[in-house]
Protein backbone atom coordinates (compact mmCIF):
# COMPACT_ATOMS: atom_id res chain seq x y z
CA UNK A 1 0.00 0.00 0.00
CA UNK A 2 1.72 3.32 -1.04
CA UNK A 3 1.48 6.26 0.81
CA UNK A 4 2.41 9.96 0.11
CA UNK A 5 4.51 10.42 3.01
CA UNK A 6 4.00 13.29 4.90
CA UNK A 7 6.28 16.13 6.02
CA UNK A 8 5.20 17.18 9.15
CA UNK A 9 3.93 15.86 12.33
CA UNK A 10 0.26 16.91 11.46
CA UNK A 11 0.63 15.50 8.27
CA UNK A 12 1.07 11.78 9.53
CA UNK A 13 -2.01 12.86 12.02
CA UNK A 14 -4.37 13.49 9.23
CA UNK A 15 -2.99 10.90 6.84
CA UNK A 16 -4.11 8.68 9.85
CA UNK A 17 -8.11 9.88 9.26
CA UNK A 18 -7.71 7.99 6.00
CA UNK A 19 -5.67 5.35 7.58
CA UNK A 20 -8.29 4.16 10.39
CA UNK A 21 -11.19 3.85 7.49
CA UNK A 22 -9.29 1.60 4.94
CA UNK A 23 -10.49 -1.57 4.63
CA UNK A 24 -8.65 -4.94 6.26
CA UNK A 25 -8.56 -1.80 9.36
CA UNK A 26 -11.79 -0.92 10.39
CA UNK A 27 -12.13 -3.79 12.31
CA UNK A 28 -9.56 -2.92 14.73
CA UNK A 29 -10.42 0.80 15.30
CA UNK A 30 -13.65 -0.64 16.62
CA UNK A 31 -12.55 -1.30 20.20
CA UNK A 32 -10.58 1.94 20.75
CA UNK A 33 -13.27 4.28 18.72
CA UNK A 34 -15.57 2.65 21.27
CA UNK A 35 -13.83 3.50 24.43
CA UNK A 36 -12.83 6.60 23.25
CA UNK A 37 -16.27 7.98 22.47
CA UNK A 38 -17.44 6.46 26.26
CA UNK A 39 -14.66 7.73 28.52
CA UNK A 40 -14.17 11.18 26.54
CA UNK A 41 -17.83 11.87 26.15
CA UNK A 42 -18.75 11.28 29.65
CA UNK A 43 -15.45 12.85 31.09
CA UNK A 44 -15.85 15.98 28.88
CA UNK A 45 -18.78 17.03 29.47
CA UNK A 46 -17.90 17.02 33.37
CA UNK A 47 -15.50 18.75 32.90
CA UNK A 48 -17.30 22.17 30.66
CA UNK A 49 -19.67 21.49 33.54
CA UNK A 50 -16.95 22.27 36.34
CA UNK A 51 -14.98 24.39 34.72
CA UNK A 52 -16.70 27.98 35.37
CA UNK A 53 -16.15 26.89 38.78
CA UNK A 54 -13.04 25.94 38.61
CA UNK A 55 -11.39 28.72 37.33
CA UNK A 56 -13.55 31.76 39.46
CA UNK A 57 -12.10 29.53 42.68
CA UNK A 58 -8.38 30.09 41.37
CA UNK A 59 -9.26 33.86 39.99
CA UNK A 60 -10.24 34.30 44.18
CA UNK A 61 -6.29 33.62 45.38
CA UNK A 62 -5.38 36.76 43.38
CA UNK A 63 -4.41 40.24 45.05
CA UNK A 64 -7.62 43.11 44.01
CA UNK A 65 -5.34 45.32 43.30
CA UNK A 66 -4.86 43.11 40.12
CA UNK A 67 -8.72 41.90 39.39
CA UNK A 68 -8.08 43.56 36.37
CA UNK A 69 -6.33 40.59 35.15
CA UNK A 70 -8.81 38.24 35.70
CA UNK A 71 -9.82 39.04 31.97
CA UNK A 72 -6.60 37.83 30.81
CA UNK A 73 -6.17 35.01 32.86
CA UNK A 74 -9.73 33.59 32.66
CA UNK A 75 -8.91 32.27 28.83
CA UNK A 76 -5.46 31.11 30.01
CA UNK A 77 -6.74 29.47 32.97
CA UNK A 78 -9.95 27.75 30.70
CA UNK A 79 -7.00 26.04 28.35
CA UNK A 80 -4.57 25.01 30.68
CA UNK A 81 -7.47 23.56 32.52
CA UNK A 82 -8.56 21.47 29.47
CA UNK A 83 -5.41 20.91 28.47
CA UNK A 84 -4.39 18.85 31.62
CA UNK A 85 -7.70 17.23 32.12
CA UNK A 86 -7.70 16.15 28.32
CA UNK A 87 -4.27 14.72 29.03
CA UNK A 88 -5.89 12.75 31.86
CA UNK A 89 -9.16 11.79 29.98
CA UNK A 90 -6.93 10.12 27.36
CA UNK A 91 -4.28 8.43 28.89
CA UNK A 92 -7.13 6.58 31.03
CA UNK A 93 -8.97 5.80 27.87
CA UNK A 94 -5.40 5.08 26.45
CA UNK A 95 -5.01 2.38 29.47
CA UNK A 96 -8.13 0.45 28.90
CA UNK A 97 -7.86 0.55 25.07
CA UNK A 98 -3.59 0.20 25.01
CA UNK A 99 -4.01 -3.81 24.00
CA UNK A 100 -6.06 -2.73 21.28
CA UNK A 101 -4.51 -0.17 20.25
CA UNK A 102 -1.44 -1.80 19.92
CA UNK A 103 -3.50 -4.41 18.02
CA UNK A 104 -4.64 -1.81 15.30
CA UNK A 105 -0.81 -0.31 14.86
CA UNK A 106 0.12 -3.93 13.88
CA UNK A 107 -1.91 -4.41 11.31
CA UNK A 108 -1.68 -1.30 9.99
CA UNK A 109 2.16 -1.28 9.79
CA UNK A 110 1.64 -5.19 8.05
CA UNK A 111 -0.98 -3.25 5.85
CA UNK A 112 1.73 0.31 4.87
CA UNK A 113 4.90 -2.38 4.30
CA UNK A 114 2.86 -4.92 2.39
CA UNK A 115 3.74 -7.72 4.47
CA UNK A 116 1.48 -10.34 6.12
CA UNK A 117 -0.87 -9.60 8.79
CA UNK A 118 0.16 -11.04 11.85
CA UNK A 119 -2.16 -13.95 12.97
CA UNK A 120 -3.66 -12.54 16.18
CA UNK A 121 -6.65 -11.16 16.94
CA UNK A 122 -8.64 -9.88 20.00
CA UNK A 123 -8.02 -12.94 22.39
CA UNK A 124 -3.94 -12.81 21.79
CA UNK A 125 -4.22 -8.74 22.65
CA UNK A 126 -5.94 -9.80 26.33
CA UNK A 127 -2.96 -12.39 26.95
CA UNK A 128 -0.47 -9.58 26.21
CA UNK A 129 -2.00 -7.27 28.99
CA UNK A 130 0.51 -7.70 31.59
CA UNK A 131 3.39 -6.27 29.44
CA UNK A 132 1.38 -3.51 27.84
CA UNK A 133 0.31 -2.36 31.02
CA UNK A 134 4.04 -2.69 32.77
CA UNK A 135 4.44 -0.46 29.46
CA UNK A 136 1.65 2.19 30.24
CA UNK A 137 3.17 2.65 34.36
CA UNK A 138 6.87 3.23 32.90
CA UNK A 139 4.99 5.94 30.81
CA UNK A 140 3.13 7.29 33.95
CA UNK A 141 6.51 7.27 36.10
CA UNK A 142 8.13 9.63 33.38
CA UNK A 143 5.05 11.88 33.14
CA UNK A 144 3.99 12.18 36.85
CA UNK A 145 7.45 14.12 38.14
CA UNK A 146 7.20 16.42 35.50
CA UNK A 147 3.58 17.16 35.83
CA UNK A 148 3.95 18.09 39.57
CA UNK A 149 6.76 20.43 38.76
CA UNK A 150 4.18 21.92 36.37
CA UNK A 151 1.89 21.76 39.13
CA UNK A 152 3.31 23.96 40.91
CA UNK A 153 4.24 26.13 38.66
CA UNK A 154 0.73 27.32 38.35
CA UNK A 155 0.32 28.26 42.29
CA UNK A 156 2.97 30.92 41.31
CA UNK A 157 1.12 34.34 41.01
CA UNK A 158 1.03 36.12 37.71
CA UNK A 159 4.01 33.82 36.07
CA UNK A 160 2.50 30.27 36.96
CA UNK A 161 -1.43 31.80 35.78
CA UNK A 162 0.58 33.58 32.61
CA UNK A 163 3.68 30.89 31.95
CA UNK A 164 2.05 27.77 33.04
CA UNK A 165 -0.55 27.08 30.47
CA UNK A 166 1.98 27.60 27.83
CA UNK A 167 4.17 25.19 29.67
CA UNK A 168 1.17 22.85 30.01
CA UNK A 169 0.38 22.74 26.12
CA UNK A 170 4.07 21.82 25.36
CA UNK A 171 4.83 18.89 27.78
CA UNK A 172 1.27 17.57 27.14
CA UNK A 173 1.75 17.74 23.68
CA UNK A 174 5.38 16.41 23.92
CA UNK A 175 4.12 13.37 25.73
CA UNK A 176 0.86 12.76 23.23
CA UNK A 177 3.24 12.62 20.90
CA UNK A 178 4.85 9.62 23.33
CA UNK A 179 1.67 8.34 23.85
CA UNK A 180 0.75 7.14 20.48
CA UNK A 181 4.21 6.50 19.23
CA UNK A 182 4.75 4.14 21.71
CA UNK A 183 2.36 1.56 19.85
CA UNK A 184 4.53 0.74 17.52
CA UNK A 185 7.60 1.03 19.22
CA UNK A 186 6.56 -1.75 21.57
CA UNK A 187 5.19 -3.88 18.72
CA UNK A 188 8.93 -3.96 18.07
CA UNK A 189 10.04 -4.42 21.41
CA UNK A 190 11.70 -1.24 21.30
CA UNK A 191 12.48 -0.66 25.18
CA UNK A 192 11.20 2.62 26.66
CA UNK A 193 14.86 4.50 27.13
CA UNK A 194 15.52 3.61 23.58
CA UNK A 195 11.97 5.34 22.22
CA UNK A 196 12.32 8.73 23.84
CA UNK A 197 15.78 9.01 22.60
CA UNK A 198 14.78 8.06 19.37
CA UNK A 199 11.67 10.48 19.13
CA UNK A 200 13.85 13.07 21.31
CA UNK A 201 16.18 13.50 18.20
CA UNK A 202 13.35 14.38 16.25
CA UNK A 203 11.53 16.13 19.17
CA UNK A 204 10.10 18.56 16.55
CA UNK A 205 8.12 15.96 14.55
CA UNK A 206 7.19 14.28 17.80
CA UNK A 207 5.72 17.68 19.64
CA UNK A 208 3.96 18.92 16.81
CA UNK A 209 2.26 15.84 16.02
CA UNK A 210 1.59 15.73 19.46
CA UNK A 211 0.18 19.11 19.44
CA UNK A 212 -2.39 18.32 16.34
CA UNK A 213 -3.67 15.40 18.56
CA UNK A 214 -3.84 17.89 21.82
CA UNK A 215 -5.39 20.49 19.05
CA UNK A 216 -8.00 17.71 18.29
CA UNK A 217 -8.52 16.52 21.73
CA UNK A 218 -9.49 19.45 23.22
CA UNK A 219 -12.57 20.14 20.00
CA UNK A 220 -15.89 19.06 21.19
CA UNK A 221 -17.02 15.59 18.72
CA UNK A 222 -14.26 15.32 16.86
CA UNK A 223 -12.23 14.66 19.95
CA UNK A 224 -14.12 11.47 20.29
CA UNK A 225 -12.10 9.84 17.16
CA UNK A 226 -8.61 10.97 18.14
CA UNK A 227 -7.58 7.82 19.40
CA UNK A 228 -7.26 5.70 16.75
CA UNK A 229 -6.66 8.10 14.26
CA UNK A 230 -3.70 9.29 15.89
CA UNK A 231 -2.40 5.42 16.43
CA UNK A 232 -2.75 5.34 12.50
CA UNK A 233 -0.76 8.28 12.15
CA UNK A 234 1.89 7.42 15.00
CA UNK A 235 2.17 4.02 13.09
CA UNK A 236 2.68 5.64 9.60
CA UNK A 237 5.18 7.80 10.91
CA UNK A 238 7.02 4.78 12.74
CA UNK A 239 7.14 2.85 9.06
CA UNK A 240 8.40 5.76 7.22
CA UNK A 241 10.54 7.63 9.87
CA UNK A 242 12.19 5.16 12.25
CA UNK A 243 11.44 1.61 11.12
CA UNK A 244 14.34 1.56 8.78
CA UNK A 245 16.37 3.73 11.64
CA UNK A 246 15.75 1.21 14.15
CA UNK A 247 16.61 -1.67 11.83
CA UNK A 248 13.04 -3.55 12.39
CA UNK A 249 12.27 -4.94 9.06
Amino acid sequence: MTQKKPLSGAGYFFQGFSLAFTPGIRRFVVIPLFVNLILMGVLFTFTLSQLHHWINHWLAFIPQWLSWLSYLLWPLLGIGILIICSYFFSTLANWIAAPFNGLLSEHLEAKLTGQTPPDEGIMDAVKDLPRVFKREVQKLGYYLPKALGLLLLLWIPLIGQTLGPLLWFLFSAWMMGIQYCDYPFDNHRVNFLNMKETLRKNKGLTTSFGGIVMFFTLTPFLNLFVMPVAVCGATAMWVDKYKTQLGRY
